[in-house]
Parts: structure tokens; sequence; C-alpha cells
């Protein structure tokens, strides 16, 4: 039985249809049944799931929120996942935790690999990095994966902001100084169920626990990531605005943004010869979702 966590989130979603697919057992819970801020729900959850693999996808992603909402932040994205960690050790079953780009600063210049220093710049990367080491520490049989961007036809992303804003106006200004690599929920969710393919055929071995880097293929800014969302939009009919590039200068948020998130992801391909698809080819297909009838009734 796989416990899925962060059920109504976009990784959540992705991970619940993907599981129906390939007929995996699985639980997923989400909000008030299961809630990091109330710990006695993570204790009761477990028991009654007796999972065999816990894979957390719930989290405090507000990022500009977390910086006046530190309590949540640190319950969503530490204390929390930590409990439920433990909770794992001490069934002895393994535990995979999503983690984010936002645990570094970018000013790398480079593609961050799994052992660069982190160096959060607010309270939403500080509070995920902090939960990377606790995870780490109270659950050996523990993989973490780092993501970036996420997107999809279900809940809030850049993706459905993008379009509804093209609704309502003709022109837009988007952030052009930022890059980093935007992934599909669909398409981390297939890595994420693969892994756990892999390790029932060959055994759990301990050279697969530790933190990994998982994102869409190749990396974009959020300007240019803004012209292809458009660029598949007009295929489905929708008019495209007129898009002004801008400095983060030029759009200031609570929360300081790393200027470049790229994450190197090899590790995750040797270890488990998992490479996620290229951003661009996954992106045409939740456009087109995100555009049809059901979802703008």
């Amino acid at each position: 039985m796989i416990l899925i966590t962060g059920a109504s989130g976009q990784l959540g979603d992705s991970l619940q249809r993907l599981a129906r697919a390939r007929n995996l057992a699985h639980l997923a819970v989400s909000r008030p049944a299961f809630d990091f801020e109330h710990p006695e729900t993570i204790q009761s959850t477990f028991t009654a799931a007796a999972p065999t693999i816990v894979i957390n996808a719930a989290a405090y992603t507000a990022v500009d929120a977390a910086e006046t909402n530190e309590p949540a932040a640190i319950a969503g994205n530490h204390t929390g996942p930590a409990t439920l960690a433990a909770l794992c050790a001490g069934a002895s079953i393994p535990f995979i935790h999503v983690s984010t780009d936002y645990v570094f600063d970018g000013t790398k210049g480079a593609p961050y690999i799994e052992t660069d220093p982190t160096n959060p710049t607010g309270i939403y990367g500080r509070t995920k990095r902090d939960g990377e080491l606790a995870v780490q520490n109270a659950c050996p049989n523990s993989i973490i994966l780092r993501t970036s961007w996420v997107y999809s036809a279900h809940g809030k992303n850049f993706v459905r902001t993008m379009l509804n804003a093209a609704r309502k106006t003709i022109s837009l200004r988007v952030v052009a100084d930022q890059r980093g690599s935007p992934t599909a929920a669909d398409d981390l969710a297939a890595t994420v169920l693969n892994l756990i393919t892999t390790w029932k055929e060959t055994g759990w071995h301990e050279s697969y626990q530790g933190i990994y880097h998982a994102t869409g293929t190749g990396d974009t800014t959020w300007y240019d990531f803004a012209r292809a969302i458009f660029e598949s939009a007009k295929t489905c009919g929708l008019t495209a605005p007129s898009i002004t590039p801008i400095s983060t200068a030029d759009w200031p948020t609570p929360a300081k943004r790393p200027p470049d998130s790229r994450l190197d992801c090899a590790k995750l391909e040797t270890i488990f010869r998992e490479r996620l698809p290229n951003w661009t080819a996954s992106l045409p297909a939740i456009v087109a979702k995100l555009l049809a009838p059901e979802h703008n009734p």
C-alpha cells in the first residue's frame, strides 16, 4: 500500500491518477484528515493506512505568504515531514519526500548538483531545506526529490495564471531574469512511481537513499515560459496578449527568488535511469486541458 500525502495538490493529483492507471494499491490523503499543522493526524493516518511506502507530496508552498506565516511553513515543510519520516523509519519502510530548487540562492551561475551548499533566501526555502535535513536524520530509507516550477492542469500554477490573465488583458509583463526548469506534475509523478517499481524489483539498496534532482529537461525564463504557453494556446484558439520582459526589480515580491535555480539531474539518471521529458514536450497537452470546455464552463 502506497500512502500519498498532499492529495489535493498538483503532484498528489497526478500521483493518484497514475497509480490508478498502473493498478497500484494506494491511499491518498489531504487536509483536514491529514494536516501537518495538526500532528495527531499524522500518526492516526499512518496507523490506519499501514503503508509499505510513503510519498510525501504535502507541503506549505505559498512562497510569499511564508514570510509572514512562518509557523505554518515550519509545520508543513519541516516538522511535519520529519514526524512522517520517523514513522516510516519505525516501520522500516521507504519514504519519498519532495523538495524544491528554492533551497539554493541561485547565484552559482550553473546547474546545481545535489552536494552543492544550500543557501535559501526566504522562509519557504529555509523550511524546505530544514525539512530535508530532518527527513534524512529521521529515516535512513529516504529519497528526497528536489524539483522546480511545477505545473499541471490541476491547481494553481504559472501556466494557469498566464492563461487566465490572457482572457482579461491584451498585455502582460513577465520577469525575464529568473531561470529554471518547468516540470510537469505528470512527468514527476511517473518518475516517482518508477522509483518504487525499481526497488520493488531489486529490493531497497542503501545506495538509493539521499537527495536527487528531478526537473523537466531543459531550462528557460519565466518570460520565455510564458511565450511558449501562449504559442501552445494559439492552436486552441486563444488570442495571445503581448508580453513585455521585465526584471525582478520591476516586480518586487515579499520573498526573494533565486535568479538561476537550474538543477543538474544526472544523478537521477545514473542511479535510477530516470530522465524527465523536455519541458517543451509536456506543455502543449497541459495547455490544451486547461483551455478545454470542462475547465472553463
